[in-house]
C-alpha cells in the first residue's frame, strides 16, 4: 500500500491519471457522448440538473454516470487510503454561491476547465480564448491569496455527514436506472421527475456502465493524485510548481493524440461542437469561472472528490453548481452554438463583483 500511495504522490503518478483523463474522455466521445465533451463537470452538472427538473431545455437533460462514478470513486480511494474525514463548515453559504457563479461563467464560456482543454486537444480555437480567462481569473485569486484571503478552516464533522453527497449520488444512479415517472402532460404522457432528453447533446451518451466505469477510475486516480486545473495553474503563478501542471499537460497531450487516432481532430473556431465564437465572453465566462474555482480552492472536478472524501464544503460547492446550471438556463444565461444567452454577460459581470467582494471582505489581514 505504501508504494502505491507513493507513485500516486510522484510526477508519474499525476501524469499517468491526466494520461488516463485525456486517453478516455475521447474515447467516451467516440462511444456517444457529444463532441469535445467526453468529459465535462460543468456541463454534465447542468445536464443532471435537467434530468432533475430545475431547467426545462429539453436538449440537455440527463442524469450523467460519470459524475457519479467520480464521487464514488474518490469515496473508495479515500476509504482504502484513510483519508475519508467528514468535515466543513467554512462559509458554506459563501462557497454555495462561488459555486452557483461558477457554473454561470463555465456555460457562458460552455464547459468546465477539463473541457476547454478536451476542447483544445480537439482542435476547437476557441479554447485558447477560454484558457486565457481561466488563467486571468486564477491569477485574480492568487492575488486575493497573497493579501490574506481565507474562508475560515474547516471543522471535524460525525462520520454521517461525509457520507450524505455520496449517498445522493447512488440515489441518482437509481434514478437513472429506473427513470420513474409519476407525472403527465396534458395529452396524457407520463412525465417527470426524472427528464431525459430525446435530442441534442443530452440525448448523446456513452452506455451507462462504460460511464461509470470510467468516472469511477478518474474518481479514484484523481482523489490519489489531487489532480485539479486550478490547482496547477495555481501553483505555478504562486509557488513556480509544475507537479499538478504534469497531469494536466498529460490531459492535453493524450487527448490530442488520442483524437487524432480516431478522427476527431479538426481544427478552426468555427464550427466545433457545442462552442461559440464571442472571444469576448468565452474570455470572461471563463475569467468568472476561474476566480470562483480560486477562491473555492479547487476547479469543479476536485470538488467532487473532495466531497467523496467527505469534504461538506466541497459538497455544497457542487451544489451550488448545480442549481446555478438551473438557473443559469431558466434565466437565459446560458450560451449556445449562437452566442451567449440574453442575459450572460450581465450574469458574468454580477458573478465578478460577488467574487472579488469576498475577496476583499473575506481577509484575515489588509495587504
Amino acid at each position: 500500500m505504501t508504494t502505491i500511495k507513493n507513485f500516486f504522490a510522484s510526477r508519474w503518478g499525476i501524469v499517468s491519471a491526466g494520461v488516463f483523463v485525456g486517453v478516455f474522455a475521447p474515447l467516451l466521445q467516440k462511444w456517444g457522448n457529444p463532441g469535445n465533451m467526453g468529459i465535462c463537470v460543468a456541463c454534465m452538472e447542468r445536464d443532471i440538473a435537467g434530468a432533475l427538473g430545475l431547467h426545462r431545455a429539453a436538449v440537455v437533460q440527463y442524469i450523467r454516470p460519470e459524475i457519479i462514478g467520480f464521487v464514488l470513486g474518490a469515496l473508495i480511494a479515500a476509504l482504502l487510503f484513510r483519508e475519508f474525514k467528514p468535515r466543513g463548515g467554512s462559509s458554506p453559504v459563501i462557497r454555495f454561491f462561488l459555486g452557483f457563479f461558477a457554473m454561470v461563467g463555465a456555460l457562458v464560456f460552455l464547459g468546465c476547465p477539463w473541457r476547454a482543454l478536451l476542447r483544445l486537444a480537439g482542435g476547437d480555437g476557441n479554447a485558447i480564448i477560454g484558457l486565457a480567462g481561466l488563467v486571468v481569473g486564477i491569477w485574480i485569486g492568487v492575488l486575493f491569496l497573497k493579501s490574506g484571503y481565507t474562508l475560515g478552516r474547516s471543522q471535524k464533522e460525525m462520520k454521517f455527514s461525509g457520507w450524505v453527497f455520496p449517498i445522493a449520488m447512488v440515489t441518482f444512479l437509481i434514478l437513472l436506472l429506473i427513470a420513474p415517472q409519476f407525472g403527465r402532460t396534458p395529452d396524457g404522457t407520463l412525465t417527470g421527475p426524472i427528464f431525459f432528453s430525446e435530442k441534442g447533446p443530452g440525448f448523446q451518451h456513452a452506455p451507462i456502465l462504460i460511464s461509470l466505469i470510467i468516472g469511477f477510475c478518474v474518481g479514484f486516480l484523481a482523489q490519489r493524485t489531487r489532480l485539479c486545473t486550478m490547482g496547477a495553474i495555481r501553483d505555478v503563478i504562486l509557488i513556480k510548481n509544475m507537479h499538478l501542471m504534469s497531469g494536466i499537460l498529460g490531459i492535453v497531450v493524450a487527448a490530442f493524440a488520442v483524437n487524432l487516432l480516431l478522427g476527431q481532430f479538426k481544427t478552426g473556431f468555427s464550427n466545433q461542437p457545442i462552442a461559440h465564437t464571442s472571444h469576448l465572453w468565452n474570455f470572461m465566462g471563463m475569467a468568472l469561472a476561474g476566480l470562483a474555482f480560486a477562491l473555492a480552492g479547487g476547479c469543479p472536478g476536485r470538488q467532487l472528490f473532495l466531497s467523496g472524501e467527505g469534504d461538506g464544503d466541497a459538497a455544497i460547492f457542487a451544489t451550488g453548481m448545480i442549481v446555478g446550471a438551473g438557473f443559469a438556463h431558466n434565466f437565459s444565461m446560458a450560451s449556445s452554438p449562437t452566442g451567449p444567452g440574453t442575459y450572460g454577460p450581465t450574469a458574468v459581470i454580477i458573478g465578478l463583483f460577488f467574487c472579488i467582494v469576498v475577496g476583499f471582505t473575506m481577509r484575515e489581514k489588509i495587504a
